[in-house]
């Protein structure tokens, strides 16, 4: 660690004077307006609520709202600001620079702040994250765990506040996240294009009333809106009042276990988020149906690959590969703030044997196979079959 100093903070956009821009800026679409994706606006409600969840991963296709998801959040923070992770990003950009050549100039060392230090108090949305590289990704989620980041140059550093509500999508059509950086998602969400006619038809009814008057369809979800707001400011005002059991604590290392989680990461993530979703309800105590409504969203991203494996079989041995073993729950209703309940992991289903002869079904008979000559190495060279 280096010696922390005094320094000079400047806006590393302060330099260049733009003219003022007098376009009329468009209205975000209201977040309370979002059609077919309940269990998204919870997840993106409790990361709000509690940053130090470290954020939230959208999986899903194109078209499916991951991004007016995300920029609708903002609006439920009033002067939050947000936050898009640009295209190409530097680590420079990213953390913030330390200029030491002000030192000789002018006796002092000046700290332009990069976008953890801007989306303070706000909104971080990075998209396609999965083609983030890793030493970027890695440094975006240990400030959104942590809600402080250390600038160090030639021994000196300065540390800033940087808590932030993070939002990852990614298609994965288009590539993974490694394991390592899957796991320090706090949540992970799993969206789908809605299957029914009748969600199709409400999301697409909503979006071209918004582009028809975008002023307008705001102004009709205004009150909507102001409710989710407040609500979502008592929720963060209660959540240090809530605590956990040790009843409560058992349970949830239980339920983790039992799902696979590697680490215990899954474990601390799944109480917090407990917590989040207790005082978003409004609830004086975290109960074991808080654990349960976040399960999904914490574990089912965080199973090792034998447990996955062995859950993707028994779904296979009841669900044809090209069919979803775990269809994502929508709904056109007005969202409610509410969340499943049964406390069941998206993708478990119940094992199944297979009927006689089932199993062996495009199984080719057995072929001798002659034993191969023993190998000779030559000196310097690959190894060759003895004559």
């Amino acid at each position: 660690m280096g010696t922390s100093v005094n320094l000079t903070t400047t806006d590393a956009c302060s330099t260049t004077a733009a003219p003022p821009d007098t376009t009329p800026e468009t209205p975000r679409y209201p977040f309370a307006a979002l059609v077919g994706v309940p269990d998204l606006q919870l997840a993106l409600l409790l990361v709000a609520i509690d940053p130090t969840l470290g954020g939230v991963l959208i999986r899903g296709p194109r078209g499916t709202a991951k991004s007016t998801a995300a920029r609708a959040l903002a609006d439920l923070l009033p002067g939050a600001p947000f936050v898009q992770l640009p295209l190409g990003a530097t680590l420079e950009q990213i953390v913030g620079t330390l200029e030491l050549q002000d030192a000789l100039r002018h006796g002092r060392i000046t700290w332009r702040p990069g976008l953890l230090a801007r989306a303070h108090g706000g909104v971080l949305y990075v998209d396609e994250v999965n083609l983030l590289p890793d030493a970027l990704a890695d440094v975006l989620l240990d400030a959104a765990a942590s809600g402080v980041h250390t600038v160090e140059r030639d021994g000196i550093s300065q540390r800033h506040a940087a808590r932030f509500a993070l939002i990852g999508t990614m298609n994965p059509e288009e590539g993974e996240l490694r394991p390592q950086l899957l796991d320090r998602f706090g949540l992970c969400v799993e969206l789908s294009n809605p299957d029914a006619a009748a969600v199709r038809a409400a999301i697409v009814r909503a979006r071209l009333a918004f582009e028809a008057d975008p002023a307008a369809f705001v102004a009709c979800h205004h009150l909507q809106q102001q409710t989710l707001q407040q609500r979502l400011q008592r929720a963060r005002q209660a959540l240090g009042t809530l605590t956990w059991s040790d009843e409560l604590i058992v349970q949830a290392c239980a339920q983790a276990l039992q799902s696979g989680a590697d680490g215990l990461r899954g474990d601390l993530t799944l109480l917090k988020a407990a917590r989040a979703h207790a005082a978003w309800h409004g609830k004086t105590a975290i109960d074991l149906a808080d654990l349960r409504a976040v399960a999904p969203w914490v574990l089912a991203h965080r199973r090792s690959g034998t447990a996955a494996a062995a859950a993707e079989g028994a779904a296979s041995a009841i669900t044809p590969p090209w069919q979803s073993a775990a269809p994502q729950r929508t709904s056109a209703a007005p969202y409610d703030g509410s969340a499943p309940q049964d406390g069941k992991l998206q993708g478990e289903s119940p094992p199944r044997h297979a009927a006689a002869g089932e199993a062996d079904w495009g199984a080719l008979p057995p072929q001798p196979v002659g034993m191969a000559p023993p190998l000779a190495q030559i000196p310097g060279g690959w190894p060759v079959p003895k004559p």
